[in-house]
């Protein structure tokens, strides 16, 4: 197995913040990238606000939501506001290859460190900058999280039951994606400095990378005039189509029959009872439009049985299904423990914890995360005296000033 890695050699400075920015380092990071992320007390990285904690006990160090986004990374925490951590910060530019920002547009320019003064201290750097509505037009400064990026797009007004509020996705969509599409777009830019030396300014907007998870609906709308709304698990195509209860406390199961041959076979299973050879239900019409009359036979069919034991019964038969899993649920998958898709790692505050893997393997590399999240300011001198280089002299000077916080 080699042990050379993809981005051996690549620097990052990582001033991103809560998922888009420290997701899209830590692809980086986990693939061999030396990422100094950038980050401050006054206030903290927002996910080091936010649980799940450790034994259950808060704190700034002990956040697996941002442990999970922040692998494989050395930490610095700086004052930008202060004109030494602002020097600091454009040193750190000027080593870097990469520079990732997700503050509101025109933030960094405020703080010194925009795109043009990086540009003049590091002619070829790949600068990229993230927020929701990108970093022109007149939406620009508008500030938020994903959840606002998914309203905006969309997301919401087709998510959920039709007498209900809009339900939409549970995470903050569009943080989910975003990372996906600006980690591509800096490896391809990478490959483009490496065959030109020149440098780019990318401007992700979470809006646009998210909308083409709305084609189908977009593209209905503009050939049609139809415009889409909430269904709840209902497709149009595809009946019976949802999430079935199964016996025990909130335990359920995501079935979709995609065919007359799965329509069949999922009779079969079930014992081929009497409502399921009606006529009405022989095409996926006929089953579209009977489809509270099926779900309320089929539901009452699995409740009676553990949702294992629907997954596998059906999955044998050839039947599009699968458990709705919780967290705790995936650590114990055996599918992903055969993959090693959880890394379990010694943090020094947290102990033995699992962080997630990546969703691919290569044959003969072993994908990261290479070590667990950093503490804030764990790595301070490291990369002030080892990566910027900086005498005892300059780094009690910054200590001085106030600037490592």
């Amino acid at each position: 197995m080699s042990e050379q890695l993809p981005f051996d050699g690549i620097k990052v400075a990582d001033f991103s913040w809560i998922m888009v920015g420290p997701t899209t380092a830590k692809y980086l990071a986990d693939h061999g990238a030396t990422v100094v992320r950038v980050e401050t007390v006054s206030p903290p990285d927002r996910l080091r606000a936010a649980g799940p904690f450790k034994d259950g006990v808060p704190g700034t160090n002990r956040s697996q939501f941002f442990g999970d986004f922040n692998t494989s990374k050395l930490s610095l925490s700086l004052n930008l506001k202060n004109p030494t951590g602002a020097a600091v910060a454009r040193r750190l530019i000027a080593w870097a290859d990469v520079y990732i920002e997700s503050f509101t547009p025109g933030t960094v320019d405020d703080l010194g460190i925009g795109y043009k003064t990086a540009r003049s201290l590091n002619p070829s750097i790949i600068m990229a900058s993230t927020c929701l509505m990108g970093q022109s037009g007149p939406a620009a400064a508008f500030a938020g999280f994903g959840y606002h990026a998914g309203a905006i797009a969309g997301f919401y007004e087709i998510l959920g039951w039709p007498d209900r509020a809009p339900n939409a996705p549970w995470v903050a969509y569009t943080d989910t994606i975003a990372p996906r599409f600006l980690a591509a777009t800096i490896m391809a830019s990478l490959d483009h400095r490496r065959r030109t030396g020149q440098g780019q300014h990318i401007d992700a907007a979470q809006l646009e990378t998210a909308l083409h998870f709305l084609a189908p609906q977009i593209i209905d709308f503009n050939v049609s005039g139809r415009v889409v709304s909430r269904a709840g698990n209902r497709s149009e195509t595809m009946a019976p189509h949802g999430a079935y209860p199964c016996s025990g406390n909130d335990q359920w199961c995501a079935v979709a029959v995609e065919t007359n041959e799965q329509w069949d076979a999922l009779r079969h299973a079930m014992g081929d009872p009497a409502w399921a050879g009606d006529d009405r239900f022989r095409t996926a019409e006929g089953r579209l439009r009977h489809q509270d009359e099926i779900d309320g036979h089929l539901g009452e069919w699995t409740s009676e049985r553990a949702a294992q034991e629907v997954m596998h019964l059906l999955q044998s038969a050839g039947v599009p299904v699968g458990v709705v899993q919780r967290s705790s649920d995936l650590l114990r998958d055996p599918q992903l423990a055969h993959r090693r898709f959880f890394r379990y790692m010694d943090h020094p505050e947290m102990g033995n914890i699992p962080y997630t893997g990546h969703q691919f393997r290569i044959r003969g590399y072993e994908s990261g995360p290479r070590f667990p999240a950093p503490l804030l300011g764990e790595h301070n001198e490291l990369v002030l005296r080892e990566i910027l280089g900086m005498t005892d002299e300059e780094i009690t000077e910054v200590l001085a000033a106030g600037a490592i916080v």
